[in-house]
């Protein structure tokens, strides 16, 4: 009867902690109007992007040359493009390719960096300076110049652009989980397991691996926004989406031409990217506020 009253005290212990913290939570965010403004904006672009056949009045590529540059009107709200396109409709399908870039981007990124960074920190030696001295080399360019490079290697396509985002990319999750896993590995409780006889792996996956995701998870909230921008950048140059895909950057690429005689047509994708890039930064920022209990308690 003894462990039972011990096991259920644990448990309401445990469960009082976690209500603690999840009042603390919620309280940083109301005190934190920036975070409710982003939290706000990437909920809304979700919303949209899931909603996107209901939401938007036309076909995001069905041309209409005898309407093409309708300036912003009842039947078309933002105007129409050079081919007749309702550019509303386009912008609306584009929040889509752009959450699904931002995606598949960190699904590849935060198990690669993550895996090699919790490698190279635990084993050290020629492990370690191997996977680190690759990642010095591809954080010695900049991530978009770099990302530019690989995307023409590969060729345009929507495809080869994640890959080479993704690419560019992993070192940043790779270091930060190295770094964490040089000071887990030296804790108390991990040459315990050591000492119990517990397998590498089992120390890798099941104890260091989950103290270490929450960081490169916070860094990954304040990528997001990056990935976005590099994305589009990529996509204004001809190195992305190709024609005629409703994405962000291909579409302020093709409107530029008109920007002085028909602004609306590069300026409201423009807009659209901005607000994506914006939103998700203020949710990062304030992501990796709340996460300091120090900051959270202060606030």
């Amino acid at each position: 009867m003894g462990m039972v009253h011990d096991r259920i005290t644990s448990w309401k212990n445990k469960h009082a902690s976690e209500i603690s913290n999840a009042k603390e939570i919620i309280h940083a965010v109301r005190r934190s109007p920036l975070t409710i403004v982003g939290l706000s904006i990437v909920l809304a672009l979700v919303f949209v992007a899931i909603f996107a056949p209901c939401l938007a009045p036309y076909d995001p590529v069905s041309m209409r040359l005898d309407n093409r540059l309708a300036s912003p009107s009842i039947h078309h709200v933002l105007g129409t493009d050079e081919f007749g396109r309702d550019i509303l409709s386009r912008i609306i399908y584009g929040t889509g390719v752009a959450l699904k870039i931002m995606v598949i981007v960190l699904m590849i990124d935060l198990p690669l960096g993550v895996l090699l960074g919790i490698v190279a920190g635990y084993f050290g030696g020629w492990l370690d300076e191997i996977i680190m001295r690759i990642s010095d080399i591809f954080m010695a360019f900049p991530r978009l110049i770099l990302a530019m490079a690989i995307g023409a290697a590969l060729g345009p396509s929507l495809t080869n652009t994640m890959i080479a985002i993704a690419i560019t990319m992993w070192p940043t999750y790779a270091r930060l989980a190295r770094g964490e896993t040089l000071s887990i590995k030296e804790r108390p409780f991990i040459e315990a397991e050591k000492a119990l006889g517990t397998s590498k792996t089992r120390l890798l996956l099941s104890y260091i691996l989950p103290l270490c995701s929450s960081t490169t998870i916070i860094r990954a909230t304040l990528d997001m926004g990056n990935v976005i921008r590099i994305a589009a950048g990529m996509s204004f140059l001809g190195l992305g989406a190709q024609p005629p895909t409703p994405e962000w950057g291909l579409m302020v690429s093709t409107g530029r031409s008109f920007l002085i005689s028909q602004w609306w047509v590069p300026t409201f994708p423009g807009f659209a990217i901005l607000l994506a890039v914006f939103g998700f930064n203020l949710l990062g920022d304030g992501i990796r506020d709340i996460s300091d209990p120090h900051l959270r308690r202060g606030a």
